[in-house]
This record gives C-alpha cells, sequence and structure tokens, in this order.
C-alpha cells in the first residue's frame, strides 16, 4: 500500500534515452516524491496509463507529468472517472474535469477575473476562419482547441496565411470546441508568466520566453525559462484566479500575460498537471507536501 502515488506518463517512468528536457522533468518529480518521504511516506512514480497497476493500493495519486493526456483524451478521460472511485485525486476529479476545458476562462470572467479575450467556436460552426476575423474585427489571432496540452493543434493566424490553416481549422471544428484570442504583443516581446500558488499561497513565478520568431513558449518548443519577481498586481490576479475556483485546488499554476492595452491578463489557469519549476524553488515541493499531508491527515 503506498501513501501516494506520482502520475506520469509512460515516457517518464523509466527512459533508456535522456536529454535536458527529460531530465528536468525527473527531477521534478524526485524533488517531489523526496520531501513525501521525509514525511516518511510511501511513494511510486506511475504512469496513468499503467493498467497492471491497482489504483486501489495508493491512498492518493498526485498528477504530475501526465503530460501524454491530451493525444490519448479518451482513455484518459474514461481512466480519470474509473480511478476516482478508487483513490483520492490531487487535484480532485471536480477541479480536473472543470480545467481540462478551456471553457474555464469564461466561469472565471464571469465571477470579474481578468482574462485574455477569448472566443470560442462550438463544434459544428460552418463558419471559416475568415468569417470568424471579420465579424469578431480581428487580423492577428491565435487559434487553438478548448482541450489542448503543449501547444497542441494551436496555430498564430494573420492575414497573410489564414487561407493556409482553413482546411485544418474545418477538419478540427467538426467535432472540437475551438477558441480564437487575439495574438498578444508581449508575448514576443517579453514572455508569459508563470506563478505557482501551493495551498493558495504563492511560492515564487517564472518568466516563460519563445525562442526567436516563434510565439509557443512552452519548451517543448524550443522556449527558455527565467527567474522572475512578479509585481503585487500580478500576485493579486494569480490568487483571484485560484480563489475563483469553485472546488479549492491545492496547487495550480497561474499563467499572465499583458494585453494589448498594458494590463495583465489570466491567459491559462493550470490545475491539471502544471509544470511548476520545484527546481527554481525547491521549498515550494515541501510545501507541496506539506499540503499533502493535511490531506492524508483527513482521510
Amino acid at each position: 500500500m503506498y501513501d501516494v502515488v506520482i502520475l506520469t506518463d509512460e515516457r517518464y517512468v523509466n527512459p533508456k534515452k535522456r536529454n535536458e528536457y527529460i531530465n528536468n522533468v525527473i527531477k521534478e518529480d524526485q524533488l517531489v516524491m523526496d520531501a513525501l518521504e521525509r514525511h516518511n511516506y510511501k511513494t511510486k512514480k506511475v504512469a496513468w496509463s499503467d493498467a497492471s497497476f491497482d489504483w486501489t493500493h495508493t491512498k492518493v495519486a498526485l498528477f504530475r507529468t501526465t503530460w501524454d493526456y491530451a493525444e490519448k483524451f479518451t482513455a484518459f478521460s474514461d481512466w480519470l472517472m474509473e480511478v476516482s472511485m478508487k483513490t483520492k485525486l490531487v487535484n480532485d476529479y471536480e477541479t480536473i474535469i472543470w480545467n481540462l476545458d478551456k471553457h474555464y476562462l469564461n466561469d472565471l470572467k464571469d465571477k470579474g477575473v481578468s482574462i485574455v479575450e477569448t472566443y470560442f467556436i462550438e463544434p459544428g460552426d460552418s463558419r471559416t476562419l475568415q468569417e470568424l476575423h471579420d465579424e469578431l474585427g480581428w487580423a492577428n489571432t491565435v487559434l487553438k482547441p478548448a482541450i489542448s496540452a503543449s501547444a497542441k493543434d494551436t496555430f498564430k493566424l494573420s492575414p497573410e496565411n489564414i487561407a493556409d490553416h482553413e482546411e485544418r481549422y474545418a477538419y478540427l471544428i467538426k467535432d472540437e470546441s475551438m477558441l480564437l484570442q487575439p495574438f498578444l504583443n508581449d508575448v514576443v516581446k517579453r514572455g508569459e508568466l508563470s506563478l505557482m500558488l501551493i495551498g493558495g499561497e504563492y511560492t515564487h513565478a517564472v518568466l516563460k520566453v519563445a525562442k526567436p520568431g516563434d510565439f509557443r513558449v512552452q519548451d517543448d518548443f524550443g522556449g527558455t525559462v527565467e527567474d522572475y519577481k512578479p509585481t503585487q498586481a500580478e500576485i493579486d490576479l494569480a490568487v483571484a484566479a485560484v480563489e475563483a475556483c469553485d472546488f479549492a485546488p491545492l496547487y495550480a499554476r497561474v499563467d499572465i500575460v499583458n494585453d494589448n492595452n498594458g494590463n495583465p491578463a489570466i491567459s491559462e489557469l493550470e490545475l491539471v498537471e502544471p509544470e511548476m519549476w520545484f527546481r527554481k524553488n525547491e521549498k515550494s515541493a515541501e510545501m507541496l507536501a506539506e499540503e499533502i499531508k493535511k490531506l492524508l491527515g483527513s482521510i
């Protein structure tokens, strides 16, 4: 019987080939395991898709690096429902289900939280990208699925390239919700902020910077990460986003970017499997372990 299983995807259980990216993933998970084990908890790292593991054999399943879920979304959804009846999920099942779909941005907006301007397009919509841009009065935008991860099917659109993406968009919109957002110049000028919160408390932040010529800040696409000291306004916005959730998340990453008027806005609220950059503040892994300790004490 385990106290805490650290959830990952199968690529990161026992990788045969290692590079800097994979080493960072391994280190992040290990920092969390080490912090938990200092509290004498028995831990194990398991791929969520491991059919051989009995999920009744852990008190808590902690989402960390399940980064293949978007490519296996149907299987992941089925597994998620099943495992939620066998053990305690962190973050919990209701929070995860809500946060998997970026329609949650509208919920934050309805509660007065500043978000990046977002227009949702629902499955079966027959309008072309050009028609949508004409209606909205937008020229340069970002198109992405409402359910996605790691910038999958995310495109920067402009008058020069919009026609090139019509076919792919027409295929995607048949079966899934998509969203359009104005392209934010600050993403390429400065980058995107990520603020980490544990137990509702701000711990540390990083600035994610895209490589020259790109707009995607993820390290999958060559982005880099810098230490960052946020302003009080940025911290307050991140805290407000977490407090606006109907379900109090145990941990969160809040991504913030300045809109084209220079005002900070939420671009993402990551509650499922956010990269938390524990390696940038190892005390935050201990804070997470303390929150897990409280949770275990209540089970």
